[in-house]
């Protein structure tokens, strides 16, 4: 029995190693490898940021500052906000912020993947199908650098219909919960996120931070309304073989919960 289980003991040895042995070759890329540039001096092209906001009042105006002071032409964004099942006065932050405001009230398709399935509809609607070459998708508590749109736009040019930028963290040194939450990202970011950029491989989409072209939308629709809706969107391009580019230098500041009891119910 010793000698079977000292057998078993070498067999699983070679399964698990041979099994993730590429994760050491994404942690090599991951560590020693540098963003390839974008596609410097191209066009500019025309975006809509859009943040799915419930009770945000808060938190959402900075994003929307920090979103109209971009390094990028004014003239080619507009922030459109919906204030989803909203009882606080987010609406009326966000549009004395200069952004354009849907209300939605909806206590059955409850959700952020609702909420933005039922703003492209809006968009299309309202603004017709060619005002807009791309969107960002945000959410209300992010902040961004001022060079985020410029990195995301020459990522975009070099042929992307998808781009996630990099994840950062507002707050990593509020609480342990924090620290963990930003510490993961970080290594995500490196690790798995450059590594599988830089060798054309297809990122994950991280429900925040990310660009997908209007076309992209018009020609699969958005449909992922699950909680979970930025990996079901993820997979829908996947499966479709259209894969997520990586811009590691547009960088999202998301706040990470403070409390376990927060991150559960999220």
């Amino acid at each position: 029995m010793l000698r079977f289980l000292e057998s078993m003991q070498w067999v699983l040895f070679i399964f698990f190693t041979a099994a993730y042995a590429y994760q050491i070759f994404y942690l090599l890329v991951g560590l020693w490898g540098k963003q390839r540039g974008g596609v410097e001096n191209a066009e500019l092209h025309r975006y809509a940021a859009i943040i799915s906001a419930r009770n945000e009042s808060a938190v959402i105006g900075r994003l929307i500052r920090t979103l109209k002071e971009q390094d990028y032409p004014s003239e080619l964004l507009d922030v459109i906000v919906v204030a989803d099942n909203c009882t606080d006065n987010t609406a009326e932050v966000a549009r004395s912020a200069g952004a354009i405001v849907y209300e939605r009230f909806n206590k059955v398709q409850v959700g952020k993947g609702y909420a933005l399935e039922y703003l492209f509809h809006h968009i299309f609607e309202d603004k017709g199908e060619m005002t807009y070459d791309g969107f960002f998708v945000f959410d209300a508590d992010n902040i961004v650098e001022s060079d985020f749109l410029m990195h995301m736009n020459n990522k975009i040019n070099e042929g992307y219909r998808a781009v996630q930028g990099y994840l950062d963290s507002k707050n990593p040194s509020d609480s342990w919960l924090t620290f963990s939450y930003s510490l993961w990202y970080w290594i995500n970011n490196r690790i798995n996120q450059l590594a599988h950029g830089n060798l054309d491989l297809g990122c994950k989409l991280g429900g925040t931070g990310f660009a997908v072209s209007a076309e992209l939308i018009r020609q699969y629709g958005w449909g992922a309304t699950c909680l979970a809706e930025d990996t079901e969107f993820t997979l829908k391009l996947a499966l479709s073989d259209i894969k997520v580019g990586w811009a590691h230098d547009a960088v999202v500041y998301d706040e990470k919960p403070l409390s376990l009891n927060t991150s559960i119910h999220q």
